[in-house]
């Protein structure tokens, strides 16, 4: 069944809620699983569920509503980090391992999406089936990123700041690419929504960690907290313009 497009419109708003999705996904995983002592199971399972619900009705909706869409956004954002942290917390695999696996993911998803709809543009989420590609594929990104970040952030011993340095700075390099080199729009948005994972996590980490492990030490309460405010502020300000009638032009020569 066809709808309207159910995705927002990629503009620097758009980024700005990602990163800060992206830096909740990371400090409200670590909030539920030690902070609540939840553990990293329930905490997947609560979260996994809130997802499901999130996204039932994001699926039923029938044009994008910012409620709803960057709802089951930062949803993605914390299952996709605790299903990396499981894999590598309680099932011992490696962080090159849990890379390539989610790497190999996103891959078949891109392949089944453009094999059954050929385009993976995000501009034409107008199908159900094209909106539970578009979902599976943002799972994938955020697992990657949770993980291609730890890999190099760890590996390189490079530390939070440095990482969050080394994650923007590609994200800028992308952007130049497509500005000024003309790389292709499709590949340029998904490269920097995977980038922009491993940064928001290196933003979180910096924030929350202790001082002595290179962080500010922030109560990770108070950082989920202003994000969270800050991203309904941002989305009750997208639904207010959403719902703004467009200007009448006045008719020539009056």
């Amino acid at each position: 069944m066809n709808m309207l497009n159910k995705v927002p419109a990629v503009a620097l708003i758009f980024w700005i809620i990602k990163i800060m999705a992206t830096t909740v996904g990371e400090t409200a995983a670590d909030f539920l699983s030690f902070n609540l002592k939840l553990g990293l199971t329930n905490t997947s399972l609560l979260m996994a569920g809130l997802l499901v619900v999130a996204l039932l009705l994001q699926l039923r909706a029938q044009r994008y509503v910012p409620a709803l869409y960057w709802t089951v956004v930062v949803f993605v954002s914390i299952v996709g980090t605790l299903i990396s942290d499981n894999l590598v917390d309680n099932f011992g695999v490696s962080l090159t391992t849990t890379t390539l696996i989610f790497a190999a993911a996103l891959v078949v998803v891109f392949a089944l999406w453009y094999a059954s709809e050929k385009t993976l543009s995000v501009h034409s989420i107008e199908t159900t089936k094209r909106e539970l590609f578009y979902w599976a594929a943002i799972l994938c990104t955020f697992a990657l990123g949770t993980s291609a970040g730890d890999l190099i952030g760890e590996g390189l011993g490079l530390g939070y700041v440095k990482s969050a340095l080394l994650f923007g700075g590609l994200i800028a390099a992308v952007f130049l690419a497509y500005r000024y080199a003309h790389l292709n729009a499709v590949l340029a948005f998904w490269a920097a929504y995977i980038l922009t994972r491993p940064l928001g996590a290196s933003l979180g980490d910096w924030l929350t960690q202790a001082p002595k492990d290179g962080g500010l030490g922030i109560n990770t309460t108070i950082i989920s907290g202003i994000f969270l405010v800050t991203i309904l502020l941002l989305v009750v300000y997208l639904t207010r313009q959403q719902k703004e009638p467009e200007p009448i032009a006045n008719p020539a020569g009056r």
